[in-house]
């Protein structure tokens, strides 16, 4: 009696053994970095360059080691995290901005426990911080984009109508109409009060021309603002889900900004890359006479790498807005694509306009909008940052038409499999409504202080150490196995929301605190049922036995009822309701595994198989 066969004591070995290897990452402090990666995926990172940087922060005074590249990017490690700020700022400068410069947390994990896939437990900002994110939405481009398509609109229903008109432009944010006739003005201003309510109209002479004045309206503007920040929002949820980031926060800030909070994420130049990649797709037609094109019509691109000379229609077929779907892959050459699923509406201008077009050629237009930071000096020696945002155009594909073009195409013309894979990335993540440009990027810290995170510590030891002494002062012998079991049960819990990637936060703490408790609440039900056993008359041996078997009932029902509610906390909460979830829901596992099978089997290893005639408890 209470005896285990050998595999059962070989499998909690091993079980230990396991939770006590993926639970030692956790000891291992990272150091405070700056990460380097390039503005293109195609950009490598050499030792010339990781040699460039290490010149400037000696030149600086700034103390590093361990300096690495990888070819994708480089990192370097400081000293003092107070540093990491003058780090990044004297090789942004450096470098110049062809790179990502960033702040970053590099692992310490020693290699032989990184080859097993141990890793430390991600930390919310609470707890240790990450990287937070400002971004602000250009509105007026957003509006300035409407208008656009307005000038488009307008032209086009008055041809159908086979209204004359002199001229239909947008003139400092305003649409101008003009007309030779004054029923010419008035027929036209049927049709925009007819098909364009979001427009006001002010009917003048100007130049003995006829002319309307259209501009939107307050509630027009604010819908169209409206729809680019929470457009915006979608897309930057959706990347931030591509980089599988834990309980990250993507909220509306103000009237036309975005924050974005990654907790526990070390390669924050990965993230800004991707995050701040504010990109879009443009498909236009290129201009059939080289020669006789304008500015007004027509956009002239000097792309030197590709396309020298290039003049794009600046009327575009369609935007990365109607793309539904894209993936990266590789042609019959093996050179990197992307084949691309248009929406319908997208894949019936597509056909429309290709169909018309056949053997002329179609510009894909990327577009990134981007910040730079330069610095001046001022009259008192100081170093002064000043943002410059700018607009940089590329042509990735220029293919001729041979055919009507439908729902699904590909794009060629890339450099290397890795910009193709982040290409369908942004794309199938969304288009933005609005440019976007970075106004502020910090790591932070524990947002609730270094107080409260002190508190939180002290109240797990507390509350441990007092369960601890409680146990083994009431329950003797059999308190000290249910102190084994309780500290196997926090590495266990510790190595298994490691593997998780679970994001630990100050609720998460909490969560820690009450399985504590909960896991010694499993072990007292077990020994009152022995004592109660004991009392009644059973042999020690047969009260043992008795007292795990008649209690294992009473402690899954009360489990599975707390695992159920921790379920549901999950699934209908954010963020820390989300960490507190987590961590009852693995710690309610974790300790049935060592308040039953943990302490049974000290138990039988202690008295199984012997005869006694008393158990101290």
């Amino acid at each position: 009696m209470n005896r285990y066969p050998l595999w059962k004591y070989l499998l909690i070995l091993f079980v230990i053994l396991l939770g006590m290897v993926y639970a030692l990452p956790n000891l291992y402090v990272p150091d405070p970095a700056v990460q380097v990666s390039g503005q293109s995926s195609a950009t490598v990172i050499d030792q010339q360059l990781l040699d460039q940087m290490e010149q400037a922060l000696k030149d600086e005074g700034i103390e590093y080691f361990g300096a690495e590249s990888t070819g994708e990017n480089a990192l370097i490690r400081l000293k003092e995290r107070d540093q990491q700020l003058p780090a990044k700022r004297v090789i942004q400068q450096a470098l110049g901005f062809d790179y990502v410069v960033a702040l970053n947390l590099a692992p310490t994990t020693p290699e032989w426990l990184a080859a097993l896939g141990a890793q430390p437990m991600k930390l919310g900002l609470d707890l240790s911080g990450g990287v937070h994110f400002l971004l602000e939405v250009n509105i007026d481009e957003a509006v300035g984009k409407r208008m656009e398509s307005a000038v488009r609109e307008i032209r086009g229903a008055m041809r159908e109508e086979k209204l004359r008109y002199h001229t239909v432009k947008l003139e400092d944010g305003t649409i101008v109409s003009k007309f030779r006739t004054e029923e010419e003005r008035d027929e036209a201003n049927r049709i925009l009060r007819r098909d364009f309510r979001d427009l006001t109209a002010q009917l003048t002479t100007e130049g003995g021309l006829f002319t309307i004045r259209s501009a939107m309206s307050e509630s027009a503007i604010r819908e169209v603002e409206d729809y680019a920040l929470n457009q915006n929002l979608v897309t930057l949820r959706n990347r931030v889900n591509e980089l599988g980031v834990s309980e990250p926060i993507v909220q509306r800030q103000g009237r036309n900004r975005v924050m974005v909070e990654l907790p526990g994420v070390q390669d924050t130049a990965e993230a800004k890359r991707i995050i701040g990649k504010t990109a879009n797709l443009e498909f236009r037609l290129e201009a059939e006479e080289q020669n006789v094109v304008t500015a007004e019509k027509f956009e002239f691109l000097n792309d030197k790498s590709r396309f020298p000379d290039a003049w794009l229609e600046r009327t575009v077929v369609i935007t990365g807005d109607h793309v539904s779907n894209a993936s990266a892959s590789f042609d019959e050459n093996g050179f990197p694509q992307v084949n691309i699923t248009l929406d319908s509406d997208g894949g019936a201008r597509m056909h429309r306009v290709s169909r018309k077009n056949i053997d002329r050629r179609l510009g894909v237009l990327f577009i990134e909008y981007k910040t730079r930071t330069t610095y001046t000096t001022n009259d008192k020696g100081e170093q002064v940052a000043a943002s410059e945002r700018y607009v940089e155009k590329k042509i990735i594909s220029l293919a001729t038409i041979r055919s009507a073009l439908g729902k699904t195409f590909r794009i060629t013309g890339l450099d290397n499999p890795r910009e193709s894979s982040e290409l369908a990335l942004l794309l199938r993540a969304g288009g933005l409504a609005a440019p976007m440009y970075f106004v502020e990027e910090r790591t932070i810290g524990p947002s609730l202080g270094a107080e409260n995170i002190a508190l939180g510590v002290k109240s797990v030891t507390i509350g441990m150490a007092m369960v601890l002494l409680f146990m083994l002062v009431y329950y003797r012998v059999f308190g000290i196995f249910a102190n084994v079991a309780l500290a196997l049960n926090l590495v266990i819990m510790v190595a298994a929301m490691s593997l998780l990637s679970a994001t630990l936060t100050l609720p998460g703490i909490a969560g820690i605190v009450l399985t504590v408790g909960m896991a010694v609440d499993a072990n007292v039900l077990i020994f009152s049922r022995i004592r109660e056993e004991l009392a009644n008359g059973l042999p020690p041996q047969s009260a043992i036995n008795a007292g795990y078997d008649r209690a294992f009932v009473s402690i899954l029902d009360a489990n599975l009822t707390t695992l159920i509610v921790a379920v549901i906390l999950y699934a209908v909460g954010s963020g820390p309701v989300q960490g507190f979830a987590v961590t009852l829901s693995i710690g309610i596992l974790t300790s049935m595994f060592t308040a039953i099978l943990g302490t049974r089997a000290l138990v039988n290893l202690v008295y199984g198989g012997r005869t006694i005639n008393k158990v101290w408890i």
